[in-house]
């Protein structure tokens, strides 16, 4: 879905100025033009960045503008909290709060051209509200922001396009008697710090670049509020909610205690598709077993696997280890009847080996089902009710079970069908409950044999694809 910006809400003229080459900078700042990013002097409006000769100047500020909206009817939605995230998971810059239009700005750093247009850095979004879902998740990406394609207006950069729009996704129920968390994360290192409220279900939030963090729809009662990052050890603070109570103060300052480190092995067979994964850790309040997902702390991810591994700097918890979780051809083999295809739960540090941990059973990794559509390469709008569900066939099965989850991770559909043969895909009407409008929904195909009275799985389709939603006509 595409919706238009509205650069026109917050009062922006878009006003090109001289940017084609041997345009000097604009700059404002000390009188030799240099300044120190540790100790910035420049005017407002204006950033320490640095530029491809090396220096750092002061030069106008690149801003990401947009708007967070209810993704049902597209209403505004006040008093959202947004923050800039970069490719390494941190949040950059403070958090921007919606006005009434829904509108925020949120100013991100830039490396510069020897022109002073922005040239190198990338940034995702991310968005929370009260009785709303969090943006991203794990069906609901992120997509990226390039500031090379910020526009020059009249005071500064400009980055504003259909993807600073975020649609946000109610949440069901009565969500007036809900409460908030909030606090500060007092270490050094306090960017993108995942925060969980831990009881009798778990509530998440993050913390911005000053540390801040705000949990939104919490329930009435008590709560652990832990900290997870890596490389960074917080202590926890217990904390009671009333209904509809704000409670502030639930500040998490760092420990002194070691982290861990968690190893492991991955076999990827009967795989021609794919040859290299992922295996990230999951916190194990937050993961839901009927759909596979969880909340993956900042840093507690390791890429370009393809046999060992290890994941360092590992704060205590409770983990979930999932392998070939992102879309790479690759899927854990789902046959439950063998070893090394179970789901892994860890314990940091161990009880029994401390905080070297080593994974003994390897986790087997297959070729996933592939998706045809909808979903095949990122949510995707269906204009029915009933969608047709396309994947790729596997010609070994004797039939597959099919599942479609809601964005809560509910499962809202669930059949089998037989044997298909003579087709190089299948085909199936979406049968379950009506869909929702501004809902996101997912279908997940497990592919399976039958011998001797026995059930087996031989694959399925990857955790990410298969995304789609529908609005109304």
């Amino acid at each position: 879905m595409t919706y238009a910006p509205r650069s026109l809400l917050i009062g922006i003229s878009m006003v090109v100025l001289c940017a084609a080459p041997g345009c000097p900078p604009r700059q404002q700042g000390p009188d030799d033009d240099t300044c120190d990013p540790a100790a910035p002097n420049c005017d407002d409006g204006f950033a320490c960045e640095q530029f491809a000769d090396g220096q750092t100047r002061c030069v106008e500020s690149v801003t990401i503008i947009g708007r967070v909206i209810d993704f049902a009817d597209q209403s505004a939605i006040e008093g959202a909290l947004v923050q800039a995230v970069d490719i390494n998971g941190a949040a950059v810059g403070d958090t921007a709060v919606t006005d009434a239009e829904g509108a925020f700005s949120v100013v991100v750093p830039a490396v510069r051209d020897n022109d002073g247009a922005p040239a190198d850095g990338v940034y995702t979004l991310r968005a929370q509200a009260a009785a709303y879902q969090e943006f991203p998740t794990a069906i609901r990406p992120a997509l990226p922001l390039d500031v090379s394609s910020a526009s020059e207006v009249d005071d500064g950069w400009v980055i504003e396009n259909a993807i600073t729009t975020i649609g946000l996704i109610g949440l069901p129920g009565n969500t007036s008697l809900l409460g908030s968390i909030s606090g500060s994360i007092n270490t050094e290192t306090a960017t993108s710090v995942l925060v969980v409220a831990e009881g009798a279900a778990s509530y998440v939030g993050f913390s911005d670049a000053s540390g801040a963090y705000t949990i939104f729809n919490v329930p009435a009662g008590t709560y652990a509020v832990t900290g997870y990052a890596a490389g960074v050890q917080l202590n926890t603070t217990n904390v009671s909610v009333e209904a509809s109570e704000v409670v502030t103060g639930a500040n998490l300052s760092e420990t002194d205690d070691p982290t861990s480190s968690i190893s492991g092995n991955v076999q990827i067979v009967n795989a021609p598709g794919g040859s290299v994964t992922s295996v990230i850790l999951a916190v194990e309040s937050t993961f839901n077993e009927t759909s596979a997902r969880g909340q993956v702390p900042p840093g507690l991810r390791v890429g370009d696997v393809t046999g060992a591994f290890t994941i360092p700097n590992v704060p205590d918890g409770r983990y979930v280890v999932l392998a070939a979780f992102e879309n790479d051809n690759l899927v854990r083999d789902p046959d439950q009847n063998i070893s090394g295809t179970q789901i892994i739960h860890v314990e940091v540090p161990d009880p029994v080996s401390g905080v070297t941990i080593s994974i003994s059973e390897g986790f087997k990794i297959t070729e996933a089902l592939a998706v045809v559509g909808p979903g095949p390469d990122g949510p995707e709008l269906v204009d029915t009710l009933t969608p047709t569900l396309v994947w790729a066939d596997d010609s070994s099965e004797d039939g597959y079970t099919i599942l479609v989850f809601d964005a809560f991770g509910k499962l809202v559909w669930e059949t089998e069908i037989g044997n298909v043969t003579g087709s190089a895909t299948v085909s199936l009407d979406y049968a379950g409950p009506p869909l929702e409008a501004g809902m996101f929904y997912q279908f997940r195909v497990t592919s399976f044999r039958e011998r001797s009275g026995s059930r087996s799985a031989i694959s399925a389709t990857e955790d990410l694809k298969g995304v789609f939603y529908f609005l109304n006509p």
